[in-house]
């Protein structure tokens, strides 16, 4: 089974975009951030006539995620549980009926800045939040996986200069301590395990010619459970997508199980 998420930085600019990549490489089932549209408005015709079966949890003109699959979905949530009062539309959940079923979370993190300020305040709760989500999950002892855009900068070399991002939310000390509490509880990274050193990102600027600059971050990351991470093959990023004409900002990050 190949999994992708793919921060597409709205669907209607990118819509192209988006139909030309899942014809191409075709994954099993991709996991989309900030789609940027309502439920009723997202254009999902073409994308279910090419066999996916589409869930969204949209928003107008911000956030929203997506899941889209080949194989059926069950049991289909949608917001991160903790916080009834919350109105943005940064995470879906639902099960993946394969061969095996694997619980699939599909995330947006918040971006934080300006920080402080009560922006980073709403990201350090939703990652409290989402900690907790994952201990129940792993209460389960099922597979399941969190991707998405976590907009969090694990490490230095994370960043292709990274003294310009020590004041960002992104990389912020209690940032990165969050994100190392997911891994605590016992979940992989899944790119770290077969991938290390610098130079390899999920995100360029559109602005100073990033791309061209190879002047990237990697914030796009996948989390698997114990059970999940027995079945990975491969994890690896899609970097060329950025060179592609209307790109996201973002690109790829492709997960191989053996489902």
């Amino acid at each position: 089974m190949k999994i992708a998420t793919f921060n597409i930085n709205g669907v209607k600019a990118r819509f192209e975009t988006l139909i030309t990549w899942l014809r191409e490489d075709a994954p099993d089932v991709a996991i989309l951030q900030e789609i940027k549209s309502v439920d009723e408005a997202f254009p999902r015709d073409e994308i279910e006539a090419l066999g996916y079966q589409l869930e969204t949890h949209g928003q107008k003109s911000f956030n929203g995620v997506a899941l889209l699959s080949k194989l059926p979905l069950e049991d289909i949530t949608r917001g991160l549980p903790g916080d009834e009062g919350d109105e943005q539309a940064r995470y879906i959940e639902a099960t993946v009926m394969g061969k095996t079923a694997l619980r699939i979370c599909g995330l947006y993190l918040p971006n934080g800045n300006p920080a402080p300020g009560p922006k980073y305040d709403y990201k350090l709760a939703w990652m409290e939040r989402l900690h907790s989500r994952a201990e129940e999950l792993l209460a389960l002892e099922e597979p399941f996986l969190m991707a998405g855009d976590y907009n969090v900068i694990p490490q230095d070399e994370d960043a292709a200069k990274p003294e310009s991002w020590h004041e960002d939310a992104l990389a912020l000390p209690q940032s990165r301590a969050a994100f190392r509490r997911l891994l605590a509880l016992g979940l992989t990274e899944a790119f770290r395990t077969q991938t290390h050193g610098g130079g390899h990102y999920s995100f360029w600027d559109y602005q100073a010619g990033a791309w061209q600059r190879n002047n990237g971050i990697r914030i796009d990351h996948f989390l698997l459970s114990p059970e999940c991470a027995d079945l990975m093959l491969k994890c690896e990023i899609q970097a060329e997508m950025r060179g592609r004409e209307k790109p996201s900002d973002h690109v790829p990050v492709w997960l191989t199980l053996d489902l």
